[in-house]
């Protein structure tokens, strides 16, 4: 019993000690930020948001544009197919077929290659913004002395007294007025790399 006893005291003598600085650890200090405020906000992401939109409009127009004679030709085609009533088609029109076919697939490649484009320059903003944030959250959890920050979006509820949100954006206009909508073509390409992987 008596080595029980001795055993019990010396591990409670362990314990004591690492809860103890477990208890040493400083309390968090936490920061919330309202991204979406931020990203609907700032002047260069509703800048950028318009000229996107303007892009994505433009593209819209030109499939648009694209699709209406090609519907008429195929029309025209199926109607001069369904007159053979299942005779082999002449050669003029399997001619007029495969230039159909080939205006449709150089449509097909311009809308696509148009949409990848887009999608670069969405990404191209959206790096942009980033690399400009990551220094602010630093310097605001500083100012602050915040030891983390969270999105506000993850926390069930908060306090205002810890919302930094109009702190990140009046910051983020100071240091990005504006933004390029147009990915260069090397930032397009490694974009393009990174998302096949």
């Amino acid at each position: 019993m008596k080595t029980l006893l001795v055993s019990a005291a010396l591990a409670a003598s362990f314990i004591a000690p690492a809860a103890a600085n477990a208890q040493a650890l400083p309390p968090a200090v936490v920061a919330v930020v309202d991204l979406d405020k931020i990203q609907n906000e700032c002047t260069a992401c509703k800048s950028a948001a318009t000229s996107l939109r303007g892009q994505i409009t433009s593209l819209q127009n030109r499939e648009k544009a694209l699709a209406a004679p090609l519907q008429t030709e195929q029309k025209s085609i199926q109607t001069a197919i369904d007159a053979l009533n299942g005779k082999e088609p002449d050669a003029a029109l399997q001619a007029r077929i495969k230039a159909f076919q080939a205006k449709q697939q150089a449509g097909a490649t311009e809308i696509q290659t148009t949409q990848q484009k887009i999608q670069n320059n969405q990404r191209y903003v959206q790096k942009q913004i980033q690399d400009k944030l990551n220094p602010i959250y630093s310097d605001i959890m500083r100012k602050r002395g915040a030891t983390i920050m969270v999105e506000v979006g993850a926390t069930l509820a908060t306090a205002a007294s810890l919302d930094v949100t109009n702190d990140v954006l009046t910051a983020l206009n100071a240091a990005l007025p504006s933004v390029s909508v147009n990915a260069p073509a090397a930032a397009a390409a490694s974009t393009s790399k990174n998302d096949g992987r």
